[in-house]
């Protein structure tokens, strides 16, 4: 290239560049700002917990429920569960978008091989004595063209795809933490009706044995036939409350199945659940500022911000000049006989420039769209991150006023215990009737069965105080919050 001709096109350059201010962002800027975790005020709601720096959920949290079966369900569901696949493709997919557009920061080759056989018009622009006669074109070239991202339109477009498919990773992760959870939950629920049912049975043996006392009591003419008839109707009361707990048994074995992915069949193969003690309850003592490195569905949210950034930087760039460097190489010819000779070469090199002028508010009307996109992302960051506060303490408060349930249904129970035994005691010796002993029952069977309900809830409140954490959720790399909020806020304004 001559220097004149270099100097010509430093000139156009710099022309463009003066007229790209006739396309002005003045007045556009994005108006969210993100939450600082610390100020979420929790501070008098997690004072009475005891804090631990190794609190942290870990990987393998359901482990801790001590159940080997428990601990295979998850396994295979986590291993191949329509639903996480499902997930999985998304992130397959955010990765190839994302070098799908990554493609723009490479030169890109183009070749081209044509041979087109024609007979030139006698009239036409061809004189003789190409005019009138067949000829055959053979037209053989490479291309090159490279854009030149001067104000990083493309590095900033690479980058909002890896955020959206570091989001999507994330969003796998957030599904793998909801499926463990719900198998988690529903085999809690499975223990439950286990236990509800081994009450019923026990009731029923203590009503056979009441129905049995009564048939004597009655032989001996100390009741009549209302009482035989009383503790006679308990019985299928009592049968049919234990069929209802099958039911709900069976049913739980298949919803754990579909959880799973597997057919009703795997439900059947479930045994019962061996759960461990619960333990005592104590929090990372990093809370609330480590919650949002720690729940995938604030990491994801954090990633969308971060990804819409990227986009605003994509719409500011368009403003400018777009400049690409084209090259060109290549052979033409007429017939094959000098196809390959130096005079059929062709040669080009030079730049392209195109600029935005008046494009009647297309440009101000996307970056709008842009900055109001991050806005968007990030109130929806900054309500995530208050709503994962509020979950946790949610969790904490239901557990600390189970405990005092369960200390007054523990009393409760005792004392209707009780009266139970002194009914029993008084009806078999004559002093009480089949009323007294069927109240004081009703009584003592309802307090244990709170008593199964409270102590399932309490597992299940653990369970949600783990999903609260995050589960074992690991991020590698997340960008931090305040330099989302001030650094992309203030320098999307113009």
């Amino acid at each position: 290239m001559s220097l004149h001709l270099f100097r010509k096109h430093m000139t156009t350059l710099l022309v463009a560049l003066a007229l790209a201010g006739c396309a002005s962002m003045r007045g556009l800027h994005t108006r969210a700002t993100a939450v600082d975790p610390d100020r979420v005020n929790a501070a008098q709601s997690l004072s009475n917990v005891a804090f631990s720096p190794a609190a942290w959920p870990h990987e393998a949290w359901w482990t801790d429920l001590g159940d080997a079966q428990l601990d295979r369900i998850i396994a295979d569901a986590l291993s191949g569960q329509p639903g996480l696949r499902i997930a999985e493709a998304r992130v397959r997919q955010a990765q190839a978008v994302a070098g799908v557009v990554g493609a723009s920061l490479y030169p890109q080759a183009n070749a081209s091989l044509r041979s087109t056989r024609q007979r030139f018009s006698e009239d036409g622009t061809v004189p003789p004595p190409i005019a009138g006669s067949w000829q055959t074109i053979n037209d053989l070239s490479l291309g090159l063209n490279y854009e030149l991202d001067f104000w990083g339109k493309n590095r900033a477009a690479v980058n909002a795809e890896l955020g959206r498919t570091h989001a999507a990773e994330v969003d796998l992760q957030a599904a793998r933490l909801m499926l463990a959870t719900a198998l988690s939950r529903t085999y809690l629920r499975l223990d439950q009706a286990y236990a509800q049912r081994d009450l019923a049975r026990d009731t029923l043996k203590q009503r056979e044995q009441i129905l049995e006392l009564t048939r004597r009591r009655v032989a001996a003419q100390i009741d009549s036939q209302l009482e035989l008839t009383q503790a006679e109707a308990a019985l299928p009361a009592t049968r049919e409350r234990i069929a209802v707990l099958d039911e709900s048994i069976a049913l739980l074995g298949n919803q754990l199945a579909a959880l799973q992915g597997k057919g009703p069949d795997a439900g059947r193969a479930i045994r019962r659940p061996q759960l461990a003690a619960v333990g005592a309850v104590s929090l990372p003592s990093s809370l609330p500022a480590e919650l949002i490195g720690r729940r995938p569905d604030v990491v994801a949210d954090r990633w969308r911000v971060e990804a819409a950034s990227q986009d605003i930087a994509v719409a500011k760039a368009r403003f400018y000049p777009n400049v690409s460097l084209n090259a060109l190489v290549g052979l033409q010819s007429l017939g094959f006989d000098n196809f390959l000779d130096a005079g059929s070469r062709v040669l080009g090199i030079g730049p392209a420039i195109s600029l935005p002028i008046f494009d009647g508010g297309r440009l101000r009307g996307n970056l709008g769209v842009r900055q109001a996109g991050y806005d968007a992302a990030v109130e929806h960051y900054n309500a995530t991150v208050i709503a994962a506060v509020h979950d946790v303490v949610d969790q904490l408060v239901s557990l600390h006023w189970l405990q005092e349930q369960v200390q007054q249904q523990d009393q409760a129970l005792q004392l209707s215990q009780r009266a139970y035994g002194l009914a029993q005691a008084r009806y078999r010796s004559g002093l009480a009737n089949y009323l007294q002993v069927l109240s004081a029952e009703t009584q003592v069977l309802a307090q244990k069965q709170l008593m199964i309900a409270s102590q399932s809830r309490q597992r299940e409140l653990r369970l949600n105080l783990i999903r609260a954490l995050g589960g074992g959720y690991r991020p590698v790399a997340v960008p931090p919050p305040a330099n989302v909020a001030q650094t992309r806020t203030s320098g999307s304004k113009s």
